[in-house]
Order: structure tokens, then sequence, then C-alpha cells
């Protein structure tokens, strides 16, 4: 079994909750597998998960609340008492995703596994944790089967 690969036990006992908000509505079983795989990748298969999925408009709004900062983006991750709580813009997954000519829901998914690696102690703010983390985030996202086609700010 690769490393990493969440357990049919470890995937029982995920502890996910998810809110759509966003149109159009998320595969809810790719969730599990994406949020599954990447809290197995870093070692907590145990971490409760609250994700919100919205628009701009909303992520936004959570954006300029709590970070100070008005626009919209692709993801906000929280560590709250050890629960990762991450808020992705479905609209702008599905808007890059077009740009870059792939899937959506792997843009989806990539936002996912960014946000739960930053709760998971990765960071991308010098270079060489930012090489680090697009490794396990192509790592997780490969073990999916999820084709992203990254272009690295």
């Amino acid at each position: 079994m690769p490393v990493g690969r969440p357990t049919r036990a470890a995937r029982a006992k995920l502890r996910l909750s998810v809110r759509d908000e966003a149109k159009p509505r998320s595969d809810r079983a790719l969730l599990r597998r994406v949020v599954a795989a990447t809290l197995a990748f870093g070692g907590r298969p145990d971490k409760a998960v609250s994700l919100l999925l919205t628009d701009d408009r909303g992520i936004a709004r959570l954006h300029a609340e709590f970070l100070d900062d008005p626009t919209p983006t692709d993801v906000i991750s929280f560590d709250v008492d050890d629960e990762a709580e991450i808020v992705v813009s479905v609209e702008t997954a599905v808007r890059v995703a077009r740009q870059r000519g792939h899937a959506a829901r792997a843009e989806l998914a990539l936002y996912v596994v960014h946000g739960l690696l930053h709760t998971l102690g990765f960071d991308d703010i010098a270079p060489r944790a930012r090489a680090r983390m697009r490794v396990a985030e192509q790592a997780v996202l490969q073990q999916l089967g999820l084709v992203v086609h990254a272009v690295d700010a």
C-alpha cells in the first residue's frame, strides 16, 4: 500500500462536515476521498475537518473579516483547536480550471488539499517550503487520479 493512502477504516472514521453554499454543488464522495488522502499523507487521519464551499463573494467576505483583505481568493484555512476549517471558492475553481484546461473537480480538490496541508504544517511563503508543498499537493492529487495543470505564482 502506498504511503499516505487512507485505509478503509480510516475513511470510515473520517470526521468531515461539509457546508455547500456554492453552485454547482460539489461531489461529496470526492471531497471525502480528497480529505482522507490528504490527512493520511500528513499523518493525521484523525484530524476533524470543516469544509465550507462558497462563491467569490462569500470567500471575500470571510477574507476581509479574518485576514483584513476584502478580495476574493481561492482557499482560506484555519487550524482552530486542532480542527481544520477550510473555505473554498468553487466559483474560482471553475474559472481557473477553465483557464488552465482541466476539470473543475480537480481544481477544487487542489484547493482542499492546499488548505488542509496548511493546517498540517506546510507553508508556501519561502521558495523551499513552497516547493515542498507543491510536491505534496501533486502526490495527493496523483494518488486520487486527478490532473491539475499548475502554474506556480
